[in-house]
């Protein structure tokens, strides 16, 4: 033997402790749920009804600009063996979840206010919560942005926060988001931390009952001193409370110097972007979110005695505006971004319509190819002209497992694969083949 016990020991020694140390830096979502959108309004217009209502407004416009499968596909650029199977989802989707996360803003969709005015309007956002909660019809996902931690606004951001809190107190549910503007430091992060811990002790709560969000947004922000890049020290700076990064895509653009007829989210300068952040929170259990499309669903002619060339007109323009967030929602499901942003209530169709597009269109291949591989107990092996090996495999649990939690996958379509979703739920593709091995 080359080798002696004591080197083997020591070799193995150093190999343990790297993959520790690796596991605890990266150690996965676990198979938590991440939304596939969260809508943002002002929270002085916030109600215990503002999701039911956008919901009601979704299903109204899908009836009035896409009432059947051949307008859908010819709207959407579907495939007409798919808009039916489309359309019935979306429609159930409305029906049943329409809004799957919301945030209350009072930072950039709120606007500066007199501190009387906005006091009582944190105060009251905290009520409506409250009444939203005791209905049990809330989003799965709720949150609260607040003003960024900047010298001239942290002040302005705690008390809003406080006054929200208060008025919400011991109905806060775990899970609830904080999300922080701007942040362009880590220690912007540690002080919201020092912020929370002390709401949920003075309000009696779990221990990390709150979770925060951070806005990637600010171009001179993502380095540090020495060139080192901001994100990655954000997890540590969150505590284990930090559950999303989002794209303030306009913010980060303008940062750049691009000229506002310009900005846009599928400019350059975002699919950058983009890739410094799944490369910053890859594998730390950080989701990733995507950012607005600013050209919203709106028909220029209101009332009930339009003329034929207003309709077509109010047609064309809503249209409009659905083909280009689907285009923006479909570049961002490419570049493995799984969640974004939706301002107005006719922006939920294409949401629901583009994303379950992505996953529906692509099942019978994936399922094929999946059963396969489990079939083969993780082997390489090729069905058709795919070739699948460990990397491809857990590329396709993401996949079911991502369309299964937002709606787009009943749970026998998912079961069909030959995994649970249970299975699904480890991320692990490792462990489940052992599990299957009986090892």
């Amino acid at each position: 033997m080359l080798l002696t016990d004591a080197e083997r020991a020591a070799a193995f020694e150093l190999v343990d402790a790297a993959q520790q140390d690796f596991a605890a830096r990266f150690p996965g979502d676990g198979g938590r749920r991440q939304p596939l959108h969260v809508v943002y309004g002002g929270m002085h217009l916030f109600s215990a009804n503002t999701p039911a209502k956008f919901g009601q407004v979704a299903r109204a416009m899908l009836a009035a600009y896409a009432p059947d499968a051949a307008t859908l596909a010819r709207v959407f650029e579907l495939h007409p063996a798919l808009a039916d199977e489309v359309l019935a989802r979306v429609t159930h989707k409305l029906e049943t979840e329409p809004v799957e996360d919301y945030r209350l803003d009072s930072e950039d969709g709120y606007g500066h206010r007199d501190d009387a005015e906005e006091d009582g309007h944190a105060t009251r956002a905290g009520e409506e919560v409250a009444k939203l909660l005791a209905t049990g019809k809330a989003p799965p996902f709720l949150g609260l942005r607040v003003k960024a931690l900047s010298a001239e606004l942290a002040p302005r951001a705690l008390r809003t926060l406080e006054r929200f809190f208060v008025a919400l107190g011991a109905n806060t549910p775990a899970g609830f988001l904080i999300t922080l503007p701007k942040v362009t430091d880590a220690r912007q992060v540690k002080a919201l931390v020092g912020v929370l811990d002390a709401v949920e002790r003075r309000l009696e709560l779990a221990p990390r009952t709150l979770r925060l969000e951070v806005m990637v947004e600010s171009a001179p922000g993502l380095h540090g001193v020495g060139g080192v890049l901001t994100l990655p020290a954000m997890v540590a700076a969150g505590e284990g409370r930090l559950f999303a990064a989002h794209f303030g895509a306009y913010d980060y653009t303008a940062s750049m110097d691009v000229a506002a007829p310009v900005q846009r989210l599928d400019h350059p300068a975002c699919d950058h972007l983009r890739q410094v952040m799944k490369t910053s929170f890859a594998g730390t259990g950080v989701f990733l979110s995507d950012g607005a499309t600013t050209q919203l669903p709106i028909a220029p002619h209101k009332g009930d005695t339009l003329t034929d060339a207003q309709r077509a007109e109010n047609t064309t323009a809503v249209h409009g505006a659905w083909r280009a967030h689907a285009a923006n929602i479909r570049r961002a499901l490419e570049q493995g971004f799984f969640q974004g942003w939706d301002l107005h209530p006719g922006q939920l169709v294409p949401r629901y319509v583009a994303s379950f597009a992505f996953f529906l269109e692509h099942r019978a291949a994936m399922t094929r190819r999946l059963s396969n591989f489990v079939a083969q107990l993780g082997q390489a092996t090729a069905v058709g002209t795919s070739f699948d090996d460990a990397a491809t495999g857990q590329g396709l649990l993401n996949f079911f497992l991502r369309g299964w939690s937002c709606g787009a996958f009943t749970q026998a379509e998912v079961e069909a694969t030959g995994l649970t979703l249970e299975a699904l739920r480890t991320r692990d593709f490792g462990r489940i083949m052992r599990g299957r091995r009986g090892g």
